[in-house]
């Protein structure tokens, strides 16, 4: 009797690399490791098993495997564990593969793998039209159609990658962590740091998103996920879902519809 029925999902972004074992349309577990191009297809397979016996799953339970990747050197290296490792071709989504929309961009390769997996979930879950906010190395802004269409969207640099540029041009401030801080106005530098990044970047997503909606017709649905999603979406009424398996549940869809 074959036992090997769930779907382990990959999604590789420039920082992080987000596991999700789902069995059915159920998601049993998810994870986050760091996105480092030079790992072996051996060691992500120990960090995966180590993972799945954390949580009392077996590797041998894993029939399908789908990835989504926006870091080249690792595409290849993860369809090597696959095949080794869980003994199946992995699905790896990119041009070609079906997602059930259609893509308006002026040039649809250009499009992040993370990006249509996003909005394949959005409107899968949430129906059209839709803003989706993702929150990684860049936060990405994509606009879904009441139909389903992908029709572009905005990027701006992340959060972590902005504080990082900050702190490498001005010697004397330091390192902060991401944080929503109790008032604009700082009484220490790192206060002020955070204040600037929060205050600052809360405005911008919430103008993007403002302007997108405008140009969808005003009545679109704001979906935010991402690691720093929930940090960005409180104190303000911006979004309206806050889903940080958004690109997981894509990839389990996008699975069905590639069998």
């Amino acid at each position: 009797m074959n036992t090997a029925h769930r779907l382990l999902a990959i999604d590789v972004g420039n920082t992080q690399t987000v596991v999700g074992l789902f069995e059915g349309k159920k998601i049993n577990a998810s994870w986050r490791l760091g996105s480092v191009a030079r790992r072996t297809s051996d060691e992500l397979a120990i960090l995966i098993e180590g993972l799945f016996r954390l949580t009392d799953f077996e590797m041998s339970s894993v029939g399908r495997v789908v990835i989504s990747s926006v870091v080249p050197p690792l595409g290849p290296t993860l369809e090597e564990m696959s095949k080794r490792y869980f003994g199946v071709s992995p699905l790896v989504v990119g041009p070609g593969t079906r997602t059930g929309i259609s893509i308006k961009y002026d040039n649809p390769r250009e499009v992040g793998a993370d990006r249509i997996v996003n909005a394949v979930a959005g409107y899968h879950k949430y129906g059209g039209p839709l803003v989706i906010v993702d929150f990684g190395t860049a936060i990405t802004f994509d606009a879904i159609s009441a139909n389903g269409d992908y029709l572009g969207g905005a990027i701006s640099p992340g959060a972590g990658v902005a504080l990082e540029a900050l702190v490498e041009r001005a010697a004397r401030l330091p390192r902060v962590e991401p944080a929503a801080p109790a008032s604009v106005i700082g009484k220490n530098t790192v206060h002020s740091i955070q204040a600037g990044m929060y205050f600052g970047y809360q405005g911008l997503i919430k103008e993007i998103v403002k302007r997108m909606k405008d140009e969808l017709g005003g009545s679109a649905q704001a979906i935010a996920t991402g690691g720093q999603s929930t940090i960005f979406s409180s104190g303000e009424q911006i979004f309206d879902k806050i889903d940080p398996d958004l690109t997981l549940a894509g990839l389990q869809i996008i699975a069905e519809l590639n069998p």
